[in-house]
């Protein structure tokens, strides 16, 4: 029985980390298009190429997320509580920007006013921007470990969060997203878009690689007992060194793949380190939350395991079947109205 236990204990740790890996890899690239719209853009129309690469899958890649938060509430409630309690402001935040930006992207071709475009654009950046950084605050304090008592509650408040080490993690996530959207950007449109986009790339690319490399160095420092595994740190750094000379070359689906491929190492690294803790204690290492004392019970887990083997594939496919319709790139003869015969 306790043995069972572990493992539905420890696979539900690494389905969560999975939702996650897969949520920073999808929404990343719809945050860097984001951020990105004003600076690839000389006017409208280039606006709207841009935001429409996203514009079928923004909220299908957002459903990771709540998945994600689901499966934590249901699989780890204590981690969840404590969770939730203790980053209140910034998830809260988080969630605001979120909301604004899906209403900008839906209601920012309902008028053709340049102003009310605008303001609307300015919810795209914004929406994208916040969430950027503050996801990589937030996941380098869980890494780090945050103040939980003896009764498991948050001890700390918000400037707790904002220290150096996780404040270079939230530099580190929004140079990933702002360089794997360029990359998205570049992959996805055709014409001066994509032009403007791969010289973004290219630029961002090694500002992305020195903080990565800085943040790896200081959480295997940390640590205290050198537990980065292995290579994956050092292949995600590889792969972003290489998307210079990819975009260089125009191979832009092999740069999307590097962007990409370097997101998921870094955030399956952070995972990594933390297991088997959920949430470490920075007041005493016996009051961190971990995959066994923040668990739910085994027939919870159990149920949750039968539920996802039978609804996850069906999630993928339905997925995956959309990008495949809308995998073509776009370009502005692809948004202009065609002209009547006379």
């Amino acid at each position: 029985m306790e043995s069972g236990l572990m493992n539905l204990n420890t696979l539900w740790f690494v389905l969560i980390a999975v939702l996650w890996v897969g949520y920073f890899f999808l929404e990343g690239f719809d945050f860097g298009v984001g951020m990105l719209v004003p600076f690839v853009s000389d006017d409208d129309l280039d606006r709207r190429v841009a935001i429409n690469t996203i514009g079928p899958v923004w909220d299908g890649n957002e459903v990771w997320l709540l998945v994600a938060g689901g499966a934590t509430f249901a699989a780890f409630p204590e981690w969840y509580a404590t969770l939730f309690s203790g980053f209140y402001l910034p998830l809260f935040l988080i969630l605001v920007a979120l909301i604004l930006r899906g209403v900008a992207i839906e209601f920012r071709g309902k008028d053709k006013r340049p102003e009310w475009r605008t303001w609307w654009d300015r919810a795209i950046v914004f929406g994208s921007f916040l969430p950027s950084l503050l996801w990589g605050v937030a996941f380098a304090n869980i890494l780090r470990g945050v103040p939980i008592d003896a009764s498991g509650e948050y001890a700390g408040g918000f400037w707790n969060l904002l220290n150096p080490y996780a404040l270079l993690g939230g530099v580190m996530s929004l140079l990933l997203f702002l360089l794997h959207g360029a990359v998205f950007l570049s992959l996805k449109t055709s014409g001066s878009v994509s032009d403007r986009s791969s010289g973004i790339a290219r630029r961002v690319a090694w500002p992305t690689v020195v903080v990565v490399v800085g943040f790896m160095l200081w959480t295997y420092v940390e640590s205290g007992d050198g537990v980065m595994p292995g290579l994956l740190p050092v292949i995600a750094i590889g792969l972003l060194v290489a998307v210079p000379w990819l975009l260089a070359d125009r191979k832009d689906g092999w740069s999307f793949a590097a962007t990409g491929g370097a997101i998921v190492l870094i955030v399956a690294t952070l995972f990594i380190n933390l297991y088997p803790n959920v949430l470490p204690s920075t007041l005493d290492p016996a009051f961190s939350l971990d995959v066994f004392n923040a668990a739910s019970t085994s027939n919870t887990l159990t149920v949750m395991s039968w539920v996802a083997l039978v609804f996850t594939p069906l999630v993928l496919l339905y997925q995956g079947w959309t990008y495949w319709v809308f995998r073509k790139r776009i370009g502005r003869d692809d948004l202009q109205p065609v002209a009547k015969a006379s």
